[in-house]
């Protein structure tokens, strides 16, 4: 059994140093997932890699089969999910591109997704505790990781998680800091709830690559966030390596 699972955001749609053993292409009751499963070695653990947005970057945050995804990394046995996710920088402490953050709370501003495995075809009425979205123990275990690799990472945060594929307006990203929100992103949900629906382990590592509207003068730069974002994968890249010991072994 694969003990841990990376799911790639963007800028990670193949983990360089993996050494991949096979890719396994499933099938689960929601569809097919985002590409095939790619099992491998990294840093002499078992894995699992999956790019979220697909092998070549072409699906959209809002169209990502969330369901499938988790199924099926769920359907072969998986207890761990490393998920990487690009994100805007909201509160001051959180504005610097390349900056890893692991967070801890997480605010769903997403619509018109397929969000849950207990939809009214179960028959059956049921609820989820998410008082804890991420797995404390799995988030310990990166926060370690990053300390043994000398990485500095934010601890901590609230992730708010928008619809896309547009940027956020300065008017929606004043709301979501009175909220309390300290980064945002596309892609936080609903996989971090149909994680916990399936009973996965499951902790983000966010990749700030850009301030979030309103935060710096002039636009969002496209040009910006690929520079950052090639930066800042390396960074998770190295992270991971030396994580995936870690959780995979329980800590």
């Amino acid at each position: 059994m694969t003990a841990v699972a990376i799911i790639g955001g963007s800028g990670l749609t193949q983990l360089k140093d993996l050494k991949i053993t096979r890719r396994e292409v499933m099938r689960t009751p929601y569809g097919e997932p985002s590409a095939p499963l790619v099992h491998g070695e990294l840093g002499g653990s078992e894995v699992v890699f999956l790019p979220r947005h697909g092998q070549s970057h072409t699906i959209p945050p809002h169209d990502i089969n969330y369901r499938a995804n988790i199924w099926a990394i769920r359907q072969i046995g998986v207890e761990c999910v490393v998920a990487v996710n690009a994100v805007g920088g909201i509160s001051p402490g959180y504005l610097t591109p390349t900056t890893l953050v692991v967070p801890d709370q997480i605010v769903d501003y997403t619509w018109g997704r397929a969000h849950t495995f207990f939809g009214s075809e179960h028959r059956k009425v049921t609820h989820v505790d998410f008082t804890e979205p991420y797995c404390p123990g799995m988030r310990r275990a990166l926060l370690e990781a990053g300390r043994r690799a000398g990485m500095a990472l934010l601890e901590g945060g609230t992730y708010g998680a928008t619809q896309g594929p547009r940027f956020e307006s300065a008017a929606e990203i004043r709301r979501m800091e009175r909220d309390g929100c300290d980064v945002v992103g596309m892609t936080g949900m609903p996989e971090a709830g149909l994680a916990r629906e399936l009973g996965l382990c499951y902790a983000s590592v966010a990749v700030i690559v850009n301030p979030a509207a309103g935060k710096a003068q002039g636009e969002i730069s496209l040009s910006e966030i690929d520079k950052y974002l090639k930066t800042g994968m390396a960074r998770v890249r190295e992270l991971l390596e030396a994580a995936i010991p870690l959780v995979g072994s329980g800590r």
